[in-house]
Order: C-alpha cells, then sequence, then structure tokens
C-alpha cells in the first residue's frame, strides 16, 4: 500500500524526512541552506523543525519505533 493512503506510514516518511534534511544540515549546512524557497524549501523547512523541536521529534520516533515493532 502506498505511504499516501496509510496515515502510519505517512507519519513514519515524515519523520523520517526530517530526522534526515535535520542530519544533512548538521554535516553539511550550505547543502540545504542554498535552497530556501520553492519546492526545495521543503528541506529546509524540515531541518528547521528538526532543530527547533528535537526533544519532541525524537520522541515521535521512539513512538513510531515503539508501534511498529509491536504490530
Amino acid at each position: 500500500m502506498s505511504a499516501i493512503f496509510n496515515f502510519q506510514s505517512l507519519l513514519l516518511v515524515i519523520l523520517l524526512l526530517i530526522c534526515t534534511c535535520t542530519y544533512v544540515r548538521s554535516q553539511a549546512p550550505s547543502l540545504i541552506d542554498r535552497n530556501k524557497t520553492g519546492v526545495m524549501g521543503l528541506f529546509w523547512k524540515a531541518a528547521r523543525i528538526g532543530e527547533r523541536l528535537s526533544p519532541y521529534v525524537s520522541l515521535a520516533c521512539i513512538i513510531m519505533g515503539l508501534t511498529l515493532m509491536s504490530s
């Protein structure tokens, strides 16, 4: 089933996108910071969400991991 139609898979994709963008920005900030507008700006916004809400994002990742392991 596609991740668009399955809510749990959609949340997983969004969490992985946020975590990946935050990690890439911490390692190579120029890759993310040069595209702040347009479609590529979504990666910059995801990195900002990951930086500013990191405790909540990490808690959501732990909960998602436990949910996937229990199902």
